[in-house]
């Protein structure tokens, strides 16, 4: 019998235990993928605290996964051993209901498949996934890289190319932490006039180095007035924890600007003047099908976009897990195995 090493949550709120399994086959339509890297994300609270409904336990968490087909199920096609691949928040879905059908993966959200959630994730030394969950990785990018991409990476540049934004628009990233600092060198690479909004003279060179073409310190200035004087902003991402700093922010757009949620706000207060006065709005973004997924890692290869990571062994997943809760971490955590 082969054996794995896997990080499991045995039950709601219980600790991430590491212990040995059985490494799986992989049934028809999936593949088996051994894991070389998997990112922690916050979304991954739902299966250490329960939050989500329908979890069955125990559960591996992770869907930030990067790795390579060690063997492929009945009636995969496409896809070979040796392909390297990663796995992200649309690990599949239901095939059954109307959405599912027309492809229409984000109207299906209670039927979609999630790694980490509905079934096992990466924080494994192999793990299965359906074949329509795979996004190919590109050669130029490592494992480490390309797992944080598969969440962070892909919320942030598919909430930016479907923006509506234009190539010289000024395109203003709320929040430069593990969202924000992907955010800001998409943006970047994208043509647009890109405005850093953060806490901290300290954030300023560092904004610069990801490509911004210019920095508020909401601290120490009015963050919506400042976009005002910069025109309006045309978009405004938000990756923000902060209901307050969302708030603020909104009076930046500019006529028929939109502010985008990709980050989990705290509730915030928005004056339907700001919104009808200016023909403003404010949408939600959820992140995208496996294929927006190779396009994030595809266009990251290309333009030299890449996360900033600490890098945990997989046997310290509790204390990487711990870390990204915290907040200590200054932008991703990524468990890497000893592959």
């Amino acid at each position: 019998m082969s054996i794995m090493r896997v990080v499991q949550v045995s039950h709601p709120n219980g600790p991430l235990e590491l212990v040995e399994r059985e490494i799986p086959e992989p049934q028809a339509g999936s593949v088996r993928i051994k894991v070389q890297a998997c990112g922690i994300c916050h979304s991954d609270s739902f299966t250490k605290e329960g939050t989500f409904p329908g979890i069955h336990y125990p559960r591996i968490p992770g869907h930030e996964i990067a790795g390579m087909i060690d063997a492929v199920g009945s009636g995969v096609a496409g896809w070979l051993p040796g392909q390297r691949v990663g796995v992200g928040w649309h690990g599949g879905h239901c095939g059954h209901c109307d959405s599912c059908r027309r492809g229409d993966f984000v109207t299906c959200q209670t039927a979609a498949e999630v790694p980490g959630i509905t079934y096992d994730g990466g924080y494994a030394d192999y793990m299965i996934a359906p074949a329509e969950a795979l996004a190919l990785i590109p050669e130029d990018l490592s494992a480490v890289e390309a797992g944080p991409l598969m969440c962070a990476g892909i919320t942030t540049f598919n909430s930016l190319r479907n923006s509506g934004a234009q190539p010289g628009d000024v395109v203003a990233i709320l929040g430069i932490g593990g969202l924000g600092h992907l955010g800001v060198q998409f943006a970047a690479k994208m043509g647009f006039k890109t405005v850093a909004i953060a806490r901290g003279a300290d954030k300023g060179p560092l904004v610069r180095e990801l490509g911004a073409w210019h920095y508020i310190d909401s601290q120490k200035e009015d963050p919506a007035a400042e976009l005002i004087k910069l025109g309006g902003a045309r978009i405004i991402l938000s990756t923000a924890t902060s209901g307050k700093a969302v708030s603020a922010v909104l009076g930046g757009l500019g006529i028929n600007g939109r502010m985008i949620i990709v980050g989990v706000a705290e509730p915030f207060e928005v004056s339907p003047i700001t919104l009808i006065g200016g023909r403003r709005s404010i949408v939600g973004w959820p992140a995208g099908r496996s294929i927006d997924s190779q396009d994030t890692l595809r266009f990251s290869a290309l333009t030299g976009v890449r996360s900033m990571n600490e890098v945990f062994p997989l046997e310290r997943a509790a204390e990487a897990y711990e870390r990204m809760m915290s907040g200590k971490a200054r932008f991703r955590v990524v468990l890497r195995t000893g592959h």
